[in-house]
């Protein structure tokens, strides 16, 4: 499509990938640096006209609410605050299927930091998108080529948009 593409886990601390390399969950404290980092780029993108897609694993709805709005929509819960740039428009795109499939693709990914053990926390702490978030969900169950058929009719059926970014859950 030719747009610019960021995997969110490049973007991650050191600490952060030596905590999840030994098991253990990251937790708000660590995710909300890494999110605000993530808005940045969003941001720098949006400011250039640059359509984006950022893999992202932006589990709870106040983490989506960070990508859009930066760290001020942390405490106000609403992404637009008088005086700040005006709130980023994303397509979030849930991709969505049961543990069993996602384990097994986790299992063929070779040298990432992220270990399988680490998924169950990762469903634990999933709070799928909701109205009024701007998303679709996608099934893991359907093949590749569907699963990129239905989000590239998605972004076509938001061509009203005049910047906006597709973020995979």
């Amino acid at each position: 499509m030719g747009w610019k593409f960021y995997d969110a886990d490049d973007y991650h601390p050191l600490e952060n990938k030596k905590k999840m390399a030994e098991g253990i969950p990251l937790n708000d404290e660590d995710r909300i640096p890494w999110l605000c980092t993530l808005h940045d780029i969003l941001r720098r993108e949006d400011t250039s006209r640059q359509d984006t897609i950022l893999a992202c694993s932006a589990l709870k709805k106040m983490y989506r609410r960070v990508l859009i709005g930066g760290a001020s929509a942390i405490e106000s819960k609403q992404p637009d605050q008088p005086g700040e740039k005006p709130a980023l428009k994303i397509l979030f795109v849930h991709l969505d299927g049961p543990m069993d499939i996602i384990a097994g693709r986790l299992e063929k990914r070779r040298g990432h930091f992220m270990p399988l053990e680490l998924l169950k926390s990762q469903f634990d702490t999933l709070e799928p998108p909701s109205a009024p978030e701007n998303f679709i969900t996608v099934s893991l169950e359907k093949s590749l080529p569907e699963i990129v058929l239905e989000i590239k009719r998605a972004i076509l059926q938001n061509e009203a948009l005049p910047e906006f970014f597709i973020m995979a859950l």
